[in-house]
Order: structure tokens, then C-alpha cells, then sequence
């Protein structure tokens, strides 16, 4: 019998699972429901290469853990086989609770849980499917491990997450300027006083990877199309839950029509356990069958963002240094409703304005410390020659007016 399941990941090469519990977790069915997942939501509208999937993403993460523990046990730090496969394990599953179109619906089909709780909860469930064998890597997933560095390697401004999709997103929109030197910063990284910290020969690939995650930031995944089109999604799905409350007939997959007809939120979870089943059943192409069947819809505002999604037609957008003024909101309302012949206060359905934000550097979310030879060690803001902290940290907000197009 194989020792190993290899799988040709085009970005890291080859990539070893061996049998027993890691490949045991990508085979269950939880797992393999993220393949029809995207990484990136909707970002292909910009970039047509970007239909890469969130089961990609997790073997990619699996790959650099699997590096990562390598380099640190060459170093000298004591890591147990049953620990290094526990690590493994978590950063396999640390996506497993991704909903259709990764972020996009986290706020539209539920409510008040993120992403992570549900993930922890598929984790409980795959462990109960296992026996019991997967309780070290919740342990670990959960930070209640004594090795906090463990966790850290899972979850942190440096973990195995981030090096993969930095990596995988640049590589498939084809924005090279993300290419971040992966290999190099887990080569270099250490653990002092049971904390990740990187040698100071890593500074560079590191001022690459700080400034190369905001690029990705506003190239990519914030970028004003990929926004706009996301906006349609959610005000379409926002527009067949008030339908389905006011008693109107929407036809949706079973798993999609649960999530539709229910106010779904963490109390929900608790008080109905079939929930997790339910959002074990979703995925991107419920999401892509009720649009092709909305596009049929009586109502007209739910018939014109459906075809909005599937013929691309995007919200036209505007980006703006100050807030958008309520007398642009309400002539927008205006202007919507007169040319769709529908009632004033139904025109919101088809807008958004938003206010997005993103630090270029933030001291809780991108600090990270650095070893030098005599062993002391600094945060990468004070040993940077390139950063300029005080730039960095200026928060950039930039206001978002998007709404239909009529030309």
C-alpha cells in the first residue's frame, strides 16, 4: 500500500498526503464540498483566472505546515510526530467552515456566527466521524495547547494560511507583484520563548510580504469591481429572503431555501442541530442554479439583479474620499425607481454604499519579531530600514457608491 497520496498542486509542486488520518479528513465529504467552493468569490469578474477553489487553498496551507514543522525541527525545537500531524490536520480544516462565495455571504445567509465557529463545529462533527482522533488538532486550532507556537503556525500575522493564498491568488489572477518568497520565510522562521519570531536574515522577504499583502488588498480582493458585483449578489439574495417572508414563491435548492426562509445566527445553530447539515450541503452552484431561475422571476427587482449576476452586468461605481451625501442617495433612489417603474422604497435593492477601510500596517494585526544573532529580538516596525511605520499605519478609508446601471 502507498504510503503517500500525491497531488500536483501547480503552485508548490508536488504535495504529499500520507494515509491514515490527513488523507482519512480530505476524503470526507465536508472536505471535498470545498471544491465547489472559490477562493476568491467573484473576484474572476476582474480576473478571469481566479476560479481556483478553497479545497486547493487547504492542501496549499497543508504543504507549507508541513515545511514549516520541518525547518522548525531542524532547528532544534522539539516537535512530537503526534504533534506535527495534529498541525497538519488543523490547518487542513481551517477553512472547513467557508459558506458560497468564501466572505461574501457571511453577513447575508447568516447572521452573527463567523466562519471560524462553524468551522470549529464541521471539526467536531469530522472528529466524532474519526473516533476521537482529531481532539489534539482542535486543541491546537483552539489555542488551548501548551505549544502556543503551534497555533500560531495555524493562526497569526505569519501562518500557513496567509503564505498559501498570497501565493495561490497571485499565481491565478496573475498579479505577479504578490508573489511573496514563501519558502524563504519558512525557512527563516524560529521559536523563542514559545513564540514564532523570524531570524533577522528573513527582514527582506518579510518588507515584500507586508507590502505585498495591502497591493493584493486593493488590487485584488478589494478591487471595485469585484465589490460592485459582490454588492449585486448579496441585495439579490437580500431581495428573495423578503420575498419568501411576504409568502411569495422562490424556487431555491433545499439547502439554499433553509438558509433563505430562516433567520439563521448562532443561537439558531444551537437551538436547531439540522442546521449544520443543511450548510454542509451549500456550496457556490446553489447559489448559480436559483440565479438562472430568478432570471425568470415575476418580480421585477429580483429579475433584473439575477440577470445583473449571470450576464455580468455590474453595479456602476463610484469610489469617493468623502461620505456619499443623502441628497446623491435620494436621487439614486429616484432615478432607479423612475427607470424601473418600481416603488421608491424598493429602490435600495438596487445600491449600496459602503465605507471600506484597510490599515497598511497595524501594530495588533501585522506585528512580527525579529531574532537577531546576539539574541535579542525586535518588532519588525523598529528593525525595518524600508517600512515607515508612521506611513504605513495611516488608515486608508475610501467610501464606495455603487448602484444599477441603466445605459
Amino acid at each position: 500500500m502507498n504510503e503517500a497520496k500525491i497531488i500536483n498542486d501547480p503552485v508548490f509542486g508536488f504535495i504529499k498526503i500520507p494515509r491514515g488520518l490527513l488523507y482519512g479528513i480530505v476524503e470526507h465529504p465536508l472536505f471535498q464540498r470545498l471544491n465547489r467552493i472559490n477562493q476568491l468569490g467573484l473576484a474572476s469578474v476582474v480576473y478571469p483566472g481566479a476560479r481556483h477553489t478553497r479545497f486547493q487553498h487547504s492542501l496549499g496551507a497543508f504543504h507549507l505546515m508541513t515545511e514549516a514543522v520541518r525547518s522548525l525541527q531542524e532547528k532544534g525545537h522539539f516537535i512530537f510526530d503526534s504533534e506535527a500531524e495534529a498541525v497538519q490536520a488543523a490547518i487542513l480544516m481551517h477553512d472547513i467552515g467557508h459558506g458560497p462565495f468564501s466572505h461574501v455571504l457571511e453577513n447575508t445567509l447568516i447572521h452573527g456566527i463567523s466562519h471560524e465557529e462553524i468551522s470549529l463545529m464541521m471539526m467536531e462533527q469530522i472528529n466524532h466521524d474519526m473516533n476521537g482522533q482529531l481532539n489534539l488538532a482542535i486543541s491546537i486550532f483552539k489555542g488551548e495547547y501548551p505549544k502556543n507556537f503551534l497555533h500560531q503556525l495555524i493562526s497569526s500575522q505569519l501562518d500557513m494560511d496567509r503564505l498559501d493564498y498570497l501565493r495561490r491568488d497571485s499565481f491565478y489572477t496573475g498579479v505577479t507583484e504578490g508573489n511573496i518568497g514563501s519558502a524563504r520565510i519558512i525557512k527563516m522562521l524560529n521559536v523563542v520563548d514559545d513564540s514564532l519570531v523570524v531570524d533577522q536574515k528573513g527582514i527582506y522577504s518579510l518588507e515584500n510580504y507586508l507590502t505585498t499583502r495591502r497591493l493584493m488588498y486593493w488590487q485584488v480582493y478589494l478591487h471595485r469591481t469585484c465589490v460592485a458585483y459582490e454588492k449585486v449578489l448579496v441585495n439579490m439574495l437580500i431581495r428573495a429572503k423578503d420575498l419568501i417572508r411576504m409568502g411569495q414563491d422562490v424556487f431555491a435548492s433545499p439547502a439554499l431555501h433553509y438558509f433563505l426562509s430562516n433567520k439563521v445566527d448562532a443561537e439558531w445553530f444551537a437551538a436547531h442541530p439540522e442546521t449544520l447539515t443543511w450548510y454542509g450541503e451549500l456550496d457556490d452552484s446553489d447559489i448559480w442554479s436559483a440565479m438562472k431561475a430568478w432570471k425568470h422571476h415575476d418580480d421585477k427587482i429580483l429579475s433584473t439583479l439575477a440577470t445583473d449576476m449571470l450576464d455580468r452586468r455590474i453595479f456602476k461605481v463610484e469610489v469617493h474620499e468623502e461620505p456619499i451625501t443623502d441628497e446623491r442617495i435620494q436621487e439614486l433612489h429616484e432615478m432607479i425607481a423612475e427607470n424601473l417603474q418600481i416603488p421608491i422604497e424598493d429602490a435600495h435593492y438596487l445600491m449600496s454604499v459602503n465605507t471600506i477601510s484597510k490599515d497598511m500596517y497595524n501594530v495588533d494585526d501585522d506585528s512580527i519579531t525579529i531574532l537577531y544573532k546576539d539574541g535579542t529580538i525586535r518588532d519588525i516596525s523598529e528593525a525595518s530600514e524600508l517600512l515607515n511605520v508612521q506611513l504605513l499605519s495611516k488608515k486608508i478609508r475610501k467610501y464606495y457608491l455603487c448602484y444599477q446601471r441603466f445605459e
